[in-house]
């Protein structure tokens, strides 16, 4: 894009580093709800958050699972303020009930941070759909394909997303997020005690086709729909922050047995990344409108700062560490290999000095879709000015334009 065009240009206000110590003391007192939360990442950031000190209420299908897992989890930790609520986040009702549930259970009558968690994938639904077993031509009374998937992780994320922007707002005692907000994260506790924060799974399937796994793609690039809808516009109208994590495979029961023996030999994403990454967005309230990959740790040689993939740099603007590609996912060129040191123990390494002068980095996350509206269609491209202008006269500044 010209220098001199009048079209809004989108940029990242500043890099995440995710070798700075996560600000736990924010999570400390938070009311965080949970769907999904019997297991695989839910249950992960459950146990990690709990023993943080905040007040965690999840909700899940699996009545026993999630029972036990609070249950020992409440034991281990000895924080009295976790609990477990029945939900299906395919039926409205249940969705409404957990909420004002959760909101008499919270020490504080409100919600700080929401997390659309709750997924699956029935690989036989997709191998119905692109197969179709049916005569349709012939059958008097074909019956219509099931999307359960679709049901699970679109739709009951849309359900939880919408109930949680009435919500969030509504927090006793919160402010609006504060998006340009490398100040946020150093401020001490006492200061910002409440939260607005919803924090949506994705998905590598959110960003890159999975073949003969099509419903799942379908929902999963639905939620990233829903992220990048909503990153500009709820910080604005409503003062509430939207992250979201995409993982790579990783070693939780919607991977399955078919998707273990594809897998099989191949580097999987280890899931205390993930949960350091969803730990981040939760405790820094400076997190808006983030989105990061996270996979096997890989050996990258990148630059740390330069010119945009349209040979520009904005004044002050820094290039997102470890980013090779366009959106932020290293170049194939750039892979050296995967990082299997086991000194190599953090999300991030120390660089060194590769044999052409760049420098190399043991990265297991990046962020993407930074610069996503670099190239945007007329209408999507007014609408950005309309929200710059809205930003300006609230003296609000917005990190990716």
């Amino acid at each position: 894009m010209s220098s001199t065009s009048t079209w809004p240009r989108a940029f990242q206000y500043h890099a995440m580093d995710f070798n700075s110590p996560i600000p736990l003391d924010f999570i400390r007192g938070k009311t965080i709800l949970l769907t999904g939360g019997a297991s695989g990442f839910g249950a992960a950031f459950f146990s990690r958050w709990a023993a943080e000190g905040a007040t965690v209420i999840i909700g899940d299908i699996n009545t026993v699972a999630g029972a036990e897992l609070v249950a020992r989890v409440r034991e281990e930790t000895q924080n009295p303020n976790l609990h477990f609520l029945p939900l299906d986040v395919t039926s409205w009702q249940s969705q409404v009930d957990f909420f004002r549930e959760a909101v008499k259970l919270s020490p504080h009558g409100g919600i700080d941070t929401v997390v659309a968690n709750a997924g699956i994938n029935n690989a036989k639904e997709s191998k119905y759909f692109e197969e179709p077993p049916r005569d349709y031509q012939n059958d008097p009374n074909p019956p219509a394909p099931r999307f359960s998937t679709i049901d699970v992780n679109l739709t009951g994320t849309l359900y939880t997303t919408h109930l949680a922007l009435f919500y969030l707002p509504r927090n006793p005692g919160s402010m609006p997020c504060s998006p340009a907000s490398s100040e946020s994260s150093t401020q001490p506790p006492e200061t910002r005690e409440r939260d607005r924060h919803i924090l949506l799974l994705g998905s590598v399937a959110s960003i890159l086709p999975l073949p003969s796994q099509t419903s799942y793609c379908v929902s999963k690039h639905g939620v990233m729909g829903l992220f990048r809808s909503l990153r500009a516009t709820t910080p604005l109208r409503d003062g509430v922050r939207v992250n979201i994590l995409c993982p790579y495979f990783t070693e939780t029961p919607i991977l399955g047995v078919s998707g273990k023996v594809i897998l099989s030999g191949t580097a999987l994403t280890d899931i205390n990344h993930v949960c350091d990454a969803a730990t981040r967005f939760v405790a820094d309230p400076g997190c808006v409108g983030r989105s990061v990959v996270i996979a096997p740790k890989l050996r990258v040689r990148s630059p740390l700062s330069g010119p945009g993939p349209d040979g520009e740099l904005e004044a002050g603007e820094e290039r997102i560490p470890g980013m090779g590609g366009l959106k932020g996912i290293p170049d194939m060129q750039d892979v050296y290999d995967l990082a299997t040191n086991p000194a190599n123990s953090g999300l991030r390494a120390e660089s060194k000095a590769g044999g052409d002068g760049r420098e190399v980095r043991d990265i297991a996350i990046w962020e993407f879709y930074t610069h996503d509206l670099d190239d945007s269609e007329l209408f999507t491209r007014r609408i950005i000015g309309i929200i710059l202008i809205t930003a300006r006269i609230y003296g609000t500044e917005l990190p990716w334009f």
